[in-house]
C-alpha cells in the first residue's frame, strides 16, 4: 500500500515538475526525425500479463528492425536526439504514465518483451509476481547493457545466455528482500549513476 501511494504521489509530482522538459523533448524528437513522438511497445508485467510501455522514440521508424535489442549507443537506427535521450535516460520519462496507471512501479524488475519471457524456465517466472519497475538492481548493474551487447560477437545469444539469467537472479534477490527503504536506496543510486 505504501509502495503504491509512493508511486502515485511521485509520478504525479514528476509529471508536473518535468512538464517543461517533457514538452521540449517531444519537440526535439519531432523535429529530429519522422515518426511519432512516443514509442509504444508491448511488454510483460505483473502476473505475466501484457501492457503497453511508453518511451520517447529514439530510433528511426523507416528501417526494418534487424533485432529487438539495441546494440550500443552508436546503433545506426538511433536518431541524433535519441543518442542523448538514451545517455541521460530521458527516453524513459513517459513511463511515469505507466507508473501512474499502475502498470509499473518506480522500482522493480525491468519489463521484458514476450520474446525473452518465453526463454524463462522453472522458477524464473517468479519475477513476474511483482510489478515491473523504472529501475531496479539489475538496471543498476546493467546500465551500460547496450555497450556490452555491442562488444559481443552474437549480441542476442549473449543477452539470452549471460545477461538475462543474471538479471533474473538479481530480480529474485530484490523480490526476496524488497522494502520501502530498499526502493528509496535504489532510486537514489539510479539518480546518482545517471549524473555520474
Amino acid at each position: 500500500m505504501i509502495k503504491r501511494c509512493f508511486d502515485i504521489l511521485f509520478s504525479i509530482t514528476g509529471l508536473i515538475l518535468l512538464f517543461p522538459i517533457l514538452v521540449c523533448v517531444a519537440i526535439l524528437v519531432k523535429l529530429d526525425s519522422k515518426g511519432s513522438v512516443i514509442f509504444k511497445q508491448e511488454r510483460v508485467g505483473k502476473n505475466n500479463s501484457n501492457f503497453t510501455l511508453y518511451k520517447f522514440r529514439t530510433m528511426r521508424t523507416l528501417q526494418n528492425p534487424s533485432s529487438c535489442l539495441t546494440i550500443g549507443n552508436t546503433d545506426t537506427r538511433i536518431t541524433n536526439v535519441g543518442y542523448y535521450l538514451r545517455t541521460f535516460k530521458l527516453d524513459e520519462l513517459p513511463q511515469l504514465l505507466n507508473i501512474l496507471k499502475g502498470d509499473m512501479s518506480f522500482v522493480g524488475p525491468r519489463p521484458e518483451l514476450r520474446y525473452f519471457i518465453n526463454k524463462y524456465s522453472g522458477t524464473d517466472l517468479e519475477v513476474l509476481q511483482v510489478k515491473p519497475g523504472l529501475t531496479g538492481l539489475a538496471s543498476l548493474k546493467y546500465k551500460n547493457e547496450d555497450e556490452l551487447l555491442k562488444a559481443a560477437e552474437n549480441p542476442e545469444h549473449y543477452y539470452i545466455t549471460t545477461i538475462l539469467p543474471d538479471k533474473i537472479r538479481l530480480n529474485k534477490i530484490y523480490i526476496e528482500t524488497q522494502s520501502f527503504f530498499l526502493d528509496v536506496k535504489i532510486i537514489f543510486k539510479t539518480i546518482f549513476s545517471i549524473f555520474k
